[in-house]
């Protein structure tokens, strides 16, 4: 059995960028930036940063490129594919490594942290002081009898 499957979360590292292929396809290509923090043998804190290549077609490429920005964090699922091309200035192979997104996700809106955030949405949502729409439902109770099917 075989598996490639990539998901990761992280923040823009640049506006997404909207093409069309010949079969008039829309495609979507952004970067994202994923970190990790640890501590060395020593104790000390050390943090690295990946960036990954992301590419996505269709209706998904129009909604990503309408709604998305440099910073805004996101959830991409998908699988991770390697192309190559000759180069038409120096003749040369080149290759790109790239998650081709089957689904994507937003993030929480106006926040550069992506996993705090996720993970602790009411931390988010107390941060902004702002009212949040919530559904009133009837205090009495329902008769099935009520119900016209």
């Amino acid at each position: 059995m075989y598996l490639n499957k990539a998901i990761i979360i992280g923040n823009l590292t640049r506006d997404p960028e909207l093409r069309s292929l010949p079969s008039g396809v829309k495609v979507c290509s952004f970067s994202l930036a994923t970190n990790r923090v640890w501590k060395d043998k020593n104790g000390a804190k050390q943090e690295s940063a990946d960036y990954h290549n992301v590419v996505v077609f269709g209706r998904q490429a129009e909604t990503v490129a309408q709604y998305m920005k440099k910073g805004n964090s996101m959830l991409v699922e998908g699988r991770i594919q390697t192309r190559s091309w000759d180069d038409k200035t120096s003749g040369e192979k080149k290759y790109r490594t790239e998650i081709v997104a089957d689904r994507t996700q937003f993030g929480p809106k106006g926040s550069g942290d992506a996993v705090g955030s996720m993970n602790g949405s009411k931390v988010a949502s107390e941060s902004k002081n702002e009212d949040v729409d919530t559904i009133e439902y009837p205090e009495e109770d329902i008769n099935p009898e009520d119900i016209p099917f």
